[in-house]
Order: C-alpha cells, then structure tokens, then sequence
C-alpha cells in the first residue's frame, strides 16, 4: 500500500531527488589566501622606486580587505568594480586619504590559498598634473599561527 499524502516517508523518498535538483543553485563561497603569518614583498615600481620586505599577521576577519582594493590605512577605497574568483582578482575603483585627496586605483593579479600576486596602478594629481604610480606585491604564507609579538594587519 503506498503511503499516505500526510505520511512523512512519502517525503523522505523524495529528498534525494530534490538535493540533486538543488546543487547547481548552491554555490560554495570563493576560495581566499588563507589567514596566518604572511611574508609580502612590495615594490613601488613608479615614480619613484621603493621596495620593501615585512611579515605581518593577517587574522581571518582581515582576509577580504587583501582580496579587494585596498592601498593602505591611510586610504578608505571604494571600489565599484572588483571581483576575486578561480585564483585571479580584479578591481577599479577610487580611495581617499584624510585630507579628501583622491586616486584613481586599478589592479590585477592571481592567488592561491598561501601565494598572492597584485599588480597595480593608481593615478592621482601633483600641482594639477596627473601622475601614475605603479606597484607590485609577491606574499607567501609561511605559517598557520603567528608570532605572539608578529605585527598585525594594519587597520583600514
């Protein structure tokens, strides 16, 4: 005899088929560098040259900031146009320091859960003359826990 309409059995049959159907709607979230103690290496590669080595302890709740646009803690970003996916990142957008001042910022580059690549370029104004600056950071993971004295992630 088959179940009846209110007999919950009728629906447990059914739930393998309705998990099936639903899947390709259920999308994981995008894969991240993962937080822990992280070495970058970053070169302002223009106008003028800088190049920089530092360790620095990137919490869990950090992790996002590195995968949008983002300059520095002396700049607020907001970025209309970025997106992290499938290892490569993508954004453009505008970020303002204390004083109002405004630069242009675009960048690009590929990840992996331990390894970040960005390259950028940021446009901004000198006595009325538009400079572009371009700059490059190379990070690694080098461990799960951070040193107890490690800096920490500079705060936007």
């Amino acid at each position: 005899m088959p179940p009846s309409p209110s007999d919950p059995r009728r629906f447990a049959a059914l739930a393998p088929a309705l998990i099936l159907l639903l899947a390709p709607a259920v999308r994981a979230a995008p894969e991240t560098i993962r937080p822990g103690y992280w070495e970058a290496h970053e070169r302002v590669l223009s106008p003028i040259h800088e190049d920089k080595t530092e360790r620095r302890c990137i919490a869990a709740k950090d992790v996002a900031r590195f995968m949008t646009c983002y300059i520095n803690h002396h700049y607020s970003c907001q970025c209309t146009d970025q997106s992290y996916a499938d290892g490569k990142i993508r954004y453009q957008g505008v970020c303002v320091d204390a004083k109002g001042r405004q630069v242009q910022i675009q960048g690009q580059g590929a990840y992996t859960p331990d390894t970040l690549h960005l390259e950028a370029e940021v446009t901004f104004s000198l006595a009325g003359l538009p400079i572009i600056g371009r700059a490059a950071t190379d990070a690694h993971r080098i461990a799960d826990q951070c040193p107890v004295d490690s800096p920490e992630t500079p705060k936007p």
